[in-house]
């Protein structure tokens, strides 16, 4: 047996392999999906910070000035970072959100009243 004809029958068997495979697929009946839904969330002991979490995510831009959001948001950022409540953050790192703030603006000391800026 020659090296073309090997190829050759190496090449349907390929082929017969892949047409058999792609067959068997399009007829295979597929089963619904389980449904998954909300039954697992309420039978889980309910958690008053998630709770109110919820609510802030619900209420939109509107949670931004909302005073319980920002104190949610707070503790939820302290679980996060593994603090306690009564732990005071590291030194430099805000204590509160800054939220909707506006920056005021800053006015750059001069070197005196008569200092003309070069461009």
């Amino acid at each position: 047996m020659d090296g073309k004809m090997l190829a050759r029958i190496a090449a349907v068997v390929f082929v017969g392999t892949a047409v058999t495979a792609t067959v068997i697929e399009l007829t295979r009946k597929d089963a619904p999906p389980a449904y998954h839904g909300p039954g697992l969330a309420a039978t889980t002991p309910s958690d008053p910070l998630r709770t109110e979490l919820r609510r802030c995510q619900r209420i939109g831009e509107a949670g931004r000035s909302d005073p319980a959001c920002l104190n949610a948001w707070a503790e939820s950022r302290l679980r996060f970072l593994g603090q306690a409540a009564n732990e005071t953050p590291a030194p430099g790192a805000p204590s509160a959100p800054n939220v909707g703030a506006t920056k005021e603006p800053t006015t750059e000391p001069s070197d005196g009243p008569n200092t003309v800026e070069a461009r």
